[in-house]
């Protein structure tokens, strides 16, 4: 189990490359095993094309120590132990500085759902943290760093809206797997692009209405989603 984990989180790492995502070492992605209590994730300033299954760091959820592998971990794994914790139907998270993600995120805006493309994917508009405080820098900054995010999301669903940018830092994103972790990190590019775009050409657009939003969430992600094949 835990071997293909690594494989899996080693080959969604690898996806951020390919998808244009990060560069040099940027980024990292995780995903955890809930029975175990184990999350494997990308060792620390590691080149991508170094990277390897064997490579993979398994650290524990409760302490976060090392349990598995001879690098250190990612700087960001007590942010990725903290939304796990706090977030217990996600299985993968997808942290990378992606261009326009990351320049929402600098500009300390929030995405608001300009379009059905945005609503097919987040229900709502793609929040911001607030700025850490000097104190929060100081001391254990990844951690408050996952801090900051639970508490955007005191009243959001984080399966419904699976990204976030943090406020001068860039964006995060997650799934119920580490693969739908990287597809809503490639979405949430996507997505801040087409609003700067936007953006751009009509300063005084309005965010989607109410009832197209609802519209196209649910009919891919709801209750009675009609989107894409039954399952037989």
């Amino acid at each position: 189990m835990l071997e293909q984990l690594k494989e899996r989180v080693c080959e969604a790492n690898l996806r951020l490359v390919r998808e244009g995502l990060v560069l040099l070492t940027w980024g990292n992605v995780s995903a955890i095993d809930r029975e175990e209590g184990l999350i494997v994730i990308k060792p620390s300033g590691v080149p991508y094309g170094e990277m390897t299954p064997e490579t993979m760091v398994v650290v524990s959820l409760d302490s976060g120590k090392t349990v598995a592998g001879t690098l250190n971990p990612s700087s960001d794994t007590p942010t990725h132990r903290e939304l796990y914790r706090a977030f217990p139907a996600i299985g993968g998270i997808a942290h990378s500085h992606s261009l326009y993600a990351t320049v929402w995120a600098q500009a300390k805006r929030e995405i608001p759902p300009y379009g059905t493309t945005h609503a097919d994917h987040f229900f709502g508009t793609i929040p911001c943290t607030r700025d850490l405080r000097n104190a929060e820098i100081a001391s254990d900054y990844e951690l408050n760093t996952g801090k900051v995010i639970v508490e955007r999301y005191r009243e959001l669903d984080p399966l419904s809206v699976p990204g976030v940018l943090v406020a001068g830092h860039g964006p995060f994103a997650w799934g119920d797997t580490v693969e739908h972790a990287v597809e809503n990190a490639i979405v949430l590019e996507r997505v801040a692009r087409m609003a700067s775009e936007t953006v751009l050409l009509n300063r005084s657009v309005k965010p989607l209405k109410k009832a197209l939003l609802e519209k196209h969430f649910h009919r891919k992600h709801g209750k009675y989603a009609t989107y894409g094949q039954r399952k037989k």
